[in-house]
């Protein structure tokens, strides 16, 4: 069973439901979210936040965490999370913000520099990940990860 068949068992299982809040996959997780039949029993819908405004405006990120840390930080992918997991009425809401590149990277945040953030009933969780390659590399890899984070927390619960 690879791993997004294990996510969606476990959701069906547990009667849950997931959406995701996305910026540098640009809705690739809510592709794969909704690659297998059924997927309406897990996910309802998503959010592409691409840009800092978008993020505001559709999920309630704070602009005084968007001039401090960054769209690439802990702190946005966590309010990521939240706004997505608020405005859907989701059990669990997944948040990936990053620099896929080719170009957007620094020396403290180089290409490759993806966040994710994955906010339950009770609990915010945020993970980073650097990932080699270029930019179809980087967003394909972020989104089995971000499955693989989802698949984690849901088999603690």
């Amino acid at each position: 069973m690879n791993t997004l068949e294990a996510v969606t068992t476990r959701l069906l299982e547990q009667n849950h439901t997931v959406t995701c809040a996305e910026s540098c996959t640009g809705g690739l997780l809510a592709a794969e979210l909704t690659r297998l039949p059924g997927s309406s029993n897990w996910f309802d819908m998503g959010f592409i936040t691409y840009s800092n405004a978008a993020k505001e405006q559709l999920l309630g990120v704070n602009t005084a965490t968007l001039d401090f840390y960054g769209a690439v930080s802990e702190e946005t992918v966590r309010e990521m999370a939240l706004g997505a997991l608020l405005a859907a009425k989701a059990d669990f809401a997944l948040s990936i913000s990053g620099i896929a590149g080719p170009g957007g990277g620094s020396d403290e945040k180089p290409v490759g520099t993806v966040w994710f953030g994955l906010a339950g009933k009770q609990h915010i969780w945020a993970e980073k990940a650097c990932f080699e390659g270029g930019r179809d590399a980087v967003r394909a890899r972020a989104v089995q990860f971000a499955l693989a984070f989802l698949l984690e927390k849901i088999n603690q619960a």
